[in-house]
């Protein structure tokens, strides 16, 4: 199946986890992609591992999304190296968890930086593009935390709410373009981080979940491979729980 041949995709936290495995999926279906990371070393490792599945599919580039000039350049030179670009994926997210009493400014700030401001500076730099390209597509990755909640991460929590309030306006603004934008909320996804986690922990997690265990990071990768699909044209300004039920 090469649903995206002909296509190219930029996958921003692209360097691991959750993010390589989306734009692997994109490259598996004929994408280009473009993997962006903060760390050269993480999304030029990630790069090579794509390409030696997907030869020539995968070219990295190393951005703190954070840095809005420096996001506007990055824009331009993927445009330009690729020629469109198709389809965006927010994927680059933090955490600096901690009860909201105790909780310093700078990681306020560097959460909301990152996971909130960073999609507003790729969506303001691949816009124009996106609004010329065939089949455009924004897919943000938000979290069930956006939706509900949890102590100990006001931050994070409130960057993925806004993500998800961002998402709705993104898409009512470009729908006059047919550039979809759309929202995936991951549940407790096995990860590096949900790995280091105690096994009480992780337990109680999993009592929350219906279908009761984790998910894995294909699962969100496929998820985004079909609202970035044409199967998916319909569809916009809306959030995609893949938790297990958990938010149901």
């Amino acid at each position: 199946m090469s649903r995206f041949a002909n296509k190219t995709a930029v996958v921003t936290g692209g360097g691991r986890g959750i993010g390589q495995e989306i734009a692997r999926a994109l490259a598996a279906e004929g994408a280009k992609v473009a993997v962006v990371s903060r760390s050269e070393s993480s999304c030029g490792k990630a790069a090579d591992e794509i390409n030696a599945e997907f030869p020539g599919s995968a070219k990295a580039y190393a951005v703190d999304v954070a840095d809005h000039t420096a996001v506007q350049e990055l824009a331009k030179k993927i445009s330009e190296d690729f020629g469109t670009v198709n389809i965006l994926v927010n994927n680059a997210g933090v955490t600096r968890d901690g009860l909201l009493m105790r909780m310093k400014e700078e990681d306020w700030d560097t959460v909301l930086d990152t996971n909130l401001k960073g999609a507003f500076n790729t969506v303001k730099g691949f816009m124009r593009v996106l609004m010329k390209a065939e089949d455009a597509r924004i897919i943000n990755i938000a979290s069930v935390i956006g939706l509900i909640g949890n102590a100990g991460q006001a931050n994070y929590s409130a960057s993925k709410a806004g993500l998800i309030g961002f998402t709705k306006a993104v898409a009512r603004e470009l729908a006059g373009r047919q550039v979809t934008c759309n929202a995936i909320a991951p549940g407790f996804i096995t990860t590096d981080m949900t790995d280091e986690l105690p096994e009480a922990v992780k337990e109680a997690v999993i009592g929350k979940i219906p279908l009761a265990t984790f998910g894995n990071t294909k699962d969100i990768a496929e998820a985004v491979a079909f609202l970035a699909s044409p199967s998916a044209r319909y569809i916009t300004g809306q959030v995609l729980a893949v938790d297990g039920g958990m938010t149901m």
